[in-house]
């Protein structure tokens, strides 16, 4: 079995070398990359299971090379490593389609157990079709389609679709939304959870019957509405 492949971009050489040799010695195949240009060839030229970014780079913002990822095809998995601790940026970083946020200062022991569990949730279970109404999620395919038509959405979306479809019926605390989702506790940050059902809202819930439904107190569910 191959080893996992790893891309680090950080224009700091003392945390690139750092990070690299961590997840060396975690059994991963790593690349690193000192800026956003020769990240995207590199990407392009290794196809690597997971990037760990950073946003601040000396040509191109992080959020701008993971745009031209998407724009080329490259699906793989990004965790945002930066010293932009903010809210807002972190909200930004997940929306943008990035799977997971760690700010500097870190832990190169929470960083390694974040990549792999990055590379855990990438690597996918059994194939399975999940319906409710006409929303169908189709894992094999890799594709989420309403009414027939394919609703185009990120990775974190796509998880929260999942994780709503699979759990049909049964009301979600944001909690365990968070929990289930990005696999670690985002110590109460409830506007994540808002800020991406929203967005699944707006893609999923344009047509009638609206399926995602909000029990004010406790969570979120999706379920067909009974008239």
């Amino acid at each position: 079995m191959s080893q996992p492949r790893v891309l680090v971009v950080d224009d700091e050489e003392n945390i690139s070398f750092l990070v690299a040799s961590a997840l060396r010695f975690a059994g991963m195949e790593v690349d690193v990359a000192d800026c956003g240009l020769q990240a995207l060839k590199l990407a392009e030229d290794r196809t690597p299971d997971v990037l760990v970014l950073d946003i601040m780079l000396p040509d191109l913002e992080g959020f701008e090379v993971l745009r031209l990822l998407r724009q080329r095809g490259l699906n793989m998995p990004v965790l945002f490593l930066t010293a932009m601790t903010d809210t807002a940026d972190r909200v930004r970083g997940l929306t943008s389609g990035g799977d997971d946020y760690i700010t500097k200062p870190f832990a190169l022991e929470e960083l390694v157990a974040r990549v792999q569990v990055t590379l855990r949730r990438s690597s996918g279970g059994p194939p399975s079709t999940l319906e409710v109404a006409d929303l169908v999620l189709d894992d094999e395919a890799h594709l989420v389609t309403r009414a027939g038509k394919p609703v185009h959405l990120t990775p974190t979306e796509y998880k929260l679709c999942r994780l709503l479809l699979t759990n049909a019926g049964r009301v979600l605390s944001r909690a365990q939304i968070l929990d289930h989702v990005w696999e670690y506790d985002f110590d109460g940050e409830s506007a994540i959870v808002e800020t991406f059902v929203s967005s699944l809202r707006k893609k999923i819930d344009n047509v009638e019957p609206r399926l995602i439904d909000t029990v004010r107190g406790v969570g979120y569910t999706l379920r067909v509405p009974v008239r």
